[in-house]
């Protein structure tokens, strides 16, 4: 199986299972599916983050209160571990959860996107009135076997 990653202003984000995504000219022709896209909205936010702090990243959390939110952050505000792994970009931030939980999700496709309200995170996006969420689709059988047949 084959992680996508999102094409983003002529950009396709993509890579190996398990290995960091690399960027490389988009082929449309090629394209099998984005194993991780963003909304529209959610790159604008990203935008506006960046522009305000820098350099930012997501982490997808997976602890007992958060459930599955993805976090904002910083480098530097939540150290990696060795049993992260990046999923690929969006917006030009770097996406990273555990190991364990990417091999959890393998069959489905994750959109990150935006509503209104707070996270009660430690999410740079919190107080903006907007906090990102993950909105997960499974993949259908024929997206699974082109993704396991598509090269690196």
């Amino acid at each position: 199986m084959r992680w996508r990653g999102t094409c983003l202003r002529g950009t396709c984000v993509r890579g190996g299972f398990g290995r960091p995504f690399s960027s490389a000219p988009c082929h449309w022709n090629e394209r099998v599916i984005d194993r991780l896209t963003a909304t529209e909205d959610a790159c604008n936010l990203i935008a506006q983050l960046r522009a305000q702090h820098g350099d930012v990243y997501f982490y997808l959390s997976h602890g007992c209160c958060d459930g599955t939110a993805p976090m904002c952050l910083a480098p530097g505000e939540m150290p990696l571990g060795a049993g992260d792994v990046q999923l690929g970009t969006v917006g030009g931030a770097a996406f990273w959860l555990g190991r364990e939980q990417r091999d959890y999700l393998a069959n489905l496709q994750l959109t990150l996107d935006v509503a209104p309200g707070h996270n009660g995170n430690f999410s740079l996006e919190d107080g903006s009135g907007q906090r990102f969420l993950l909105r997960m689709r499974p993949c259908t059988n024929q997206e699974m076997q082109a993704l396991s047949n598509a090269p690196d």
